[in-house]
């Protein structure tokens, strides 16, 4: 793939996520990583509060999501509206959820960005990732910044 496929303004629709401001000011998916977590922290703050509640230290849920109560939210974390966060799931913090998104059964998530509609359904790992609008991966996927090899990702 040619570096310019590559550009964020080619791979995603921004107007899909919450965190367009963070990507628009980058050219590369990879370089919003380092700053998804104090993105979330800054942006959690301007949350319209009639749509948004927050739950603890750094964590804004929309009061419209649903959250299973046998699910982990760590902080920083936005879920936002209509977003369903099933049984077991297992968010780490520096996440965002988008509207409509499904993190499913015992999914983990840890500094990723999920567009609107994705759905991450059951026996998941989603790491350090940015996943687009209405992405959907399968059972038992893993996404990370690791190779199988466990070289370095250059």
């Amino acid at each position: 793939m040619s570096k310019e496929k590559m550009l964020v303004r080619n791979l995603y629709d921004l107007d899909k996520t919450i965190a367009k401001p963070l990507l628009e000011g980058i050219d590369y998916p990879w370089e919003a990583l380092p700053k998804i977590k104090d993105f979330i922290i800054e942006l959690g703050k301007t949350l319209d509060p009639d749509i948004f509640e927050q739950r603890g230290e750094n964590i804004w849920v929309a009061k419209s999501a649903t959250v299973f109560e046998s699910a982990h939210l760590g902080g920083p974390l936005i879920i936002c509206e209509e977003a369903e966060v099933r049984h077991c799931a297992f968010i780490r913090g520096s996440a965002i959820v988008g509207k409509g998104a499904v993190v499913g059964n015992s999914t983990e998530l840890k500094n990723s960005i999920l567009f609107d509609g994705v759905q991450v359904p059951h026996y998941n790992y989603i790491g350090d990732s940015i996943l687009g609008y209405k992405s959907h991966t399968g059972a038992g996927t893993i996404t990370s910044n690791l190779k199988s090899d466990k070289s370095l990702v250059t």
